[in-house]
């Protein structure tokens, strides 16, 4: 019992038994002189020397305590959670050992043995890098080829916890929100398929066997297909159940273009077959009445040219409709207009002809390397066939959504019979099913010989789909997000037997109107996820709120958020709900936590969520480790770790989470260090502080 105590009530209570010793030991004395005199006259005199020194006594033994408290206590205190800093959180600037004066050479050697172990650990630091470099390089290129890889890639473990993704699992997934490591893959996954695959895999056992499957996203209906294969080895215990690797791919728009494609072709056989009975029909009556004359005759021929009409009309609408959506399904790529003329001018020059370019300004849906290979044999053959070896050749853009290639030559115009015939041709010897004529029908277009107003003469292909390039968006971050550490974790499911580092952590702030959570209203929420024991830097969730209130001076004057800024921002309900599932599972870290639950909470009947997450503050984590009697303060608690917040960064929603993590992050390893390794025993610990603040977790026990 007595060894849980801190070392300043061990102290405190060892003075006070001192003083109550000697209170007694006063007692007794004048106890025992009063019976051996036997005089009751003394009596008085007894009990007012005894009540003076008695208060002499209790003043010299607080006094003592004091300065003891003060010079050692305090001090001692100060010194083993500056040496537990730089033991675990990587501390690096030196122990204050002035407030340690009074301690002799403990506070110098405390300065020694941490200023030894910074430079061991700096050596040692040195050593793994160098030896490291290699594996980094690897890794380096590992994700960045991962990153670009066309389809989505997940790694899950046995439990369907994500490990791993990429950048195109995030735009499968994310639906706004990207996944999150160490979350269920049904989260955002429908499960019966990726369940079924992972079972028909299990029960196979057979290490290469792989699994296709068809499943669909929980948001926004995407149809995904996918690819599942088993990894080798187990779960954390060595029997538990093992990872595997998911590749997926939207084929939400080819299977939508298959069945527009389907129903095409039920309706063309459908509307072809009637007319072409009908005509049957006639051509038989007309043939076993051929002797007919007058009003019969008369009366079949137009009952043929009408079911003539409506077949014809019918294939041409029905062909119509197959050409605008026959592109729908081929593999077309955005393409810029400025590469197209490049390639086909650098195709004509190597022929020795010359070309004018102009129209570089669009950007084409098309297969850019047919297109090139097309015109270039297209001026190739004008040349030979002797129309000229000097072209002219024009990208512009029409009216509607498409434009139009025109090649041009100033001379005499091409005939559509040797246009139509050249088409038939292919572009390149071997291969023969490249054709200009299937070059067109892969873009679903044609193209004629013309007349131009300037009187040159052309050659004009239409594409379909083309726009205006605008500005290049800025790059969007197409980094990996992986802990492998992830797949052998034991889980838990009661949070306050888990330990530390097995939980998932979500550290958030918010910036508000005021400090009055009772009347004020939240302006931003920030927040970032930590997992494994470490920040996850592409998880991270930051938006402004619309307070539906005017935002006072005083506070944009602090955190800078204006009026203007939040026109347009989700408001509270949709603001909380994002957050509420950003931090799902996870358990809540923030500097002051009752200030900014407080805000939460008020909220939550229009939110449609409650916020019944675990919690921690690290203002109470940071009393557990520095005591009491410091400052606790963001500012004060990111100077004792060594973390520097940028002035621009104070005061934000982002700056001041992205510092409360690193804080809690380093305090972590500290507290697993005095014996707290579970959420459980840190509560518990915490709870002995809750003076200072008032405890949120009541709901655990």
């Amino acid at each position: 019992m007595v060894e849980r105590l801190g070392l300043r009530l061990r102290i405190f209570l060892f003075f006070l038994a001192l003083a109550g010793g000697s209170l007694v030991a006063l007692a007794a004395g004048l106890w025992l002189g009063y019976r051996h005199f036997g005089n009751p006259a003394i009596l008085p005199a007894v009990q007012q020397g005894g009540i003076i020194a008695a208060f002499a006594i209790l003043g010299l033994v607080t006094w003592i305590w004091l300065l003891f408290d003060t010079h050692v206590a305090r001090a001692v205190e100060g010194l083993a959670a500056g040496i537990r800093a730089r033991a675990h959180a990587e501390v690096r600037d030196e122990i204050d050992a002035s407030r340690a004066r009074y301690l002799g050479d403990l506070a110098p050697a405390a300065v020694a043995v941490t200023a030894s172990l910074a430079e061991t650990r700096g050596a040692l630091a040195e050593a793994v890098a160098r030896e490291t470099a290699r594996l980094s390089e690897e890794k380096a290129r590992l994700e960045t080829l991962l990153a670009d890889v066309p389809v989505g890639v997940l790694l899950c473990s046995g439990e369907h916890q994500l490990v791993f993704y990429n950048g195109q699992a995030v735009d499968l997934l994310g639906s706004g929100h990207a996944p999150g490591l160490d979350r269920n893959l049904f989260d955002y996954l429908r499960d019966a398929p990726v369940r079924h695959a992972y079972q028909r895999l299990c029960e196979a056992e057979d290490a290469d066997a792989a699994s296709d499957l068809l499943c669909a996203t929980r948001s926004e209906a995407r149809v995904l297909a996918g690819r599942m294969r088993l990894l080798a080895g187990r779960g954390s215990d060595g029997h538990g159940a093992p990872g595997y690797v998911l590749t997926l791919r939207d084929v939400t728009a080819d299977l939508a273009a298959h069945a527009r494609r389907e129903q095409l072709l039920e309706e063309v056989f459908d509307r072809v077959r009637r007319p072409a009975a009908n005509l049957q029909t006639v051509i038989g009556v007309l043939a076993e009445h051929a002797e007919m004359a007058g009003g019969g005759a008369a009366a079949l021929n137009a009952a043929l040219m009408q079911e003539v009409a409506a077949l014809t009309a019918a294939i041409s609408e029905l062909g119509r409709r197959y050409d605008d959506g026959r592109t729908d399904w081929w593999p077309l790529a955005q393409t810029r207009s400025s590469d197209l003329l490049d390639g086909i001018r650098a195709r004509m020059e190597a022929a020795g002809l010359a070309v004018d370019t102009e129209g570089g300004g669009l950007i084409l849906r098309c297969d850019g390397f047919e297109l090139v290979a097309l015109l270039a044999w297209l001026g190739a053959r004008l040349a030979a066939q002797g129309y000229g070896r000097h072209f002219g050749l024009v990208i512009r853009e029409e009216d509607g959504p498409g434009a139009v290639i025109e090649l041009s030559w100033p001379g005499p115009p091409l005939s559509v019979g040797d246009l139509d015939r050249w088409l038939t041709e292919p572009l390149e010897i071997g291969l023969a099913d490249v054709t200009g004529r299937s070059v067109l029908h892969t873009h679903g277009t044609e193209a004629w010989p013309e007349r131009l107003a300037d009187g040159r003469a052309a050659i004009c292909i239409p594409i379909r789909e083309a726009r205006r390039a605008g500005r290049r968006p800025a790059p969007v971050a197409r980094a990996v997000v992986y802990d492998f550490d992830l797949l052998s974790k034991a889980r838990n499911d009661k949070v306050a037997d888990s330990r530390l580092s097995d939980l998932t952590y979500v550290v958030f702030d918010t910036e508000t109107t005021g400090l009055s959570p009772a009347s004020d209203e939240i302006v931003q929420i920030a927040g970032v996820r930590l997992v494994n024991g470490r920040r996850v830097a592409g998880e991270v969730f930051d938006t402004l709120v619309d307070p539906g209130r005017h935002i006072p001076q005083a506070s944009t004057l602090v955190h800078g958020i204006t009026n203007a800024m939040v026109m347009g921002a989700p408001d509270i309900a949709e603001a909380g709900r994002q957050f509420h599932r950003f931090a799902d599972g996870a358990v809540l870290v923030a500097h002051n936590a009752p200030f900014d639950m407080e805000f939460l909470r008020r909220h939550e009947a229009t939110i449609g969520k409650r916020f019944d997450n675990p919690i921690l503050d690290t203002v109470l984590l940071s009393a557990v480790i520095f005591g009491q009697g410091e400052s606790h303060s963001l500012d004060a608690l990111t100077a004792r770790l060594g973390i520097t917040i940028p002035e621009e960064a104070r005061h934000t929603a982002l700056g001041d989470t992205v510092a409360t993590a690193e804080a809690f992050l380093r305090l972590l390893p500290m507290l697993q260090a005095r014996g707290f390794e579970t959420f459980g025993a840190v509560l518990a610990e915490v709870r002995r502080h809750g003076r200072l603040l008032r405890d949120l977790n009541e709901e655990l026990h």
